[in-house]
């Protein structure tokens, strides 16, 4: 892998812990569980080695926390809206790009429901704040800035957020978090919000009009969207609403395993159509398989290849979902805000405590790149799945200013 221009940075320590904020002890970044490696041969470890140089290397979704070790403690934790990037932990990751969704849904500063707007935005400026005091981990906002990270050695951040409920009825809103660099946002997380329904609605009526508003302004703005936690009716109307391709971040194939979380056929379907991707997920006991009910890494791959051969290689990448820390444990202690019994699915299957050979971000690319090896997919394809199906959809999605449009693309290319 490309070694990165890390320097031994820690989160926050411009400041003085327990002077000038709450210091909780935090997770290891590595080693909290065993290590997973995929063994490869000599000439495939070279071969793996110059892909991530040669490659541009991106996550689609992913959270580069570091969790406390205490998880008593999360919600104290949470209230001070001071997470902590596991900046050694992500400089061994392999990755030259991640689409970081901090905690959004968790932002429980004045609000145990969270989602609220001062919450997001107190979050979102904290992380900022940190990123701006260290020099590996550059912000991500064209696709430039994602080729120049790369070059230099650096780990561009895309800010994300998972959900558009911040925003209430307020369009111009969409604005304000394009300023402070948002990137990539979802409609709906869980419940149904303004825009739209959420994965747990039972009556998914679609996109709302101000949704369809909404969605138009994040056209407009370059700003990608996801429908990851999208109700099916909403996920179709964001699909053809929206005159850009759409992301679904981190899911899986429904008809591998049943659950609201994970997406329907027709759905991915609708997506590669009009030009987008989907992220495979790897979140604890999401994406498993009739084949392999017990979560880990060959059930999530079985969702990839899945995936891959019912809308094509180019239309497919990888959202682990991943973190530094207890992420299990995390699931049990906000199951109800995190609507985990819907991504649970119908079906029995064995609990793990952590979901072996991608349980956090050090080891998640790593083996998906030797896994994609072993199984004999070409240079050519392991480089579309790992980063560059995602830079294409960026290059018609995201605002150039050195062109001074949203996207490339002549819109009516793809009419």
């Amino acid at each position: 892998m490309q070694q990165k221009d890390y320097k031994g940075y820690r989160a926050y320590q411009y400041l003085e812990p327990g002077v000038d904020f709450k210091e909780f002890k935090l997770s290891k970044e590595t080693g909290l569980f065993p290590a997973y490696t995929i063994p490869l041969t000599t000439a495939q470890e070279e071969r793996a080695r110059r892909l991530f140089e040669e490659n541009v290397v991106i996550s689609l979704h992913d959270h580069m926390f570091v969790a406390p070790e205490n998880l008593n403690e999360f919600f104290e934790f949470r209230r001070w809206g001071r997470d902590s990037m596991g900046y050694e932990g992500l400089s061994q990751s392999g990755l030259d790009c991640v689409f970081d969704n901090l905690m959004n849904g968790t932002a429980m500063i004045t609000s145990r429901a969270g989602w609220k707007w001062d919450d997001i935005l107190f979050d979102l400026g904290m992380r900022l704040c940190d990123i701006a005091h260290q020099d590996m981990v550059v912000l991500g906002l064209t696709t430039e800035d994602i080729r120049q990270a790369k070059k230099n050695r650096k780990i561009a951040f895309v800010p994300s957020l998972e959900a558009s409920t911040m925003i209430e009825n307020e369009l111009d809103r969409l604005d304000i978090l394009y300023g402070f660099g948002v990137r990539c946002m979802g409609i709906a997380y869980s419940e149904g919000n303004s825009l739209g329904y959420g994965l747990k609605e039972k009556n998914d009526g679609g996109l709302t009009e101000f949704g369809r508003q909404a969605v138009r302004r994040m056209n407009k703005l370059g700003i990608a969207i996801d429908i990851s936690h999208s109700g099916d009716k909403t996920s179709l109307d964001t699909i053809e609403t929206s005159d850009k391709p759409i992301f679904i971040t981190h899911a899986g194939a429904r008809s591998l395993w049943e659950s609201n979380r994970l997406k329907p056929d027709h759905i991915i379907q609708a997506c590669a159509e009009r030009g987008g991707v989907i992220g495979i997920e790897a979140a604890p006991h999401t994406t498993m398989t009739k084949n392999q009910p017990r979560h880990n890494l060959d059930s999530f791959m079985e969702h990839f290849e899945y995936c891959a051969n019912l809308v094509g290689i180019d239309h497919v990448a990888f959202g682990p979902d991943v973190l530094f820390g207890d992420h299990v444990g995390i699931h049990r202690v906000f199951a109800s805000a995190l609507s985990i019994s819907a991504a649970h699915g119908k079906k029995n299957f064995e609990e793990v405590d952590y979901v072996a050979g991608i349980e956090n971000p050090t080891e998640a690319f790593p083996n998906i790149v030797r896994w994609l090896i072993t199984r004999g997919y070409s240079d050519e394809d392991i480089a579309k799945v790992i980063g560059g199906n995602i830079m294409r959809v960026l290059e018609e999605v995201w605002y150039d200013p050195r062109s001074m449009t949203v996207g490339k693309k002549d819109e009516k290319a793809r009419a």
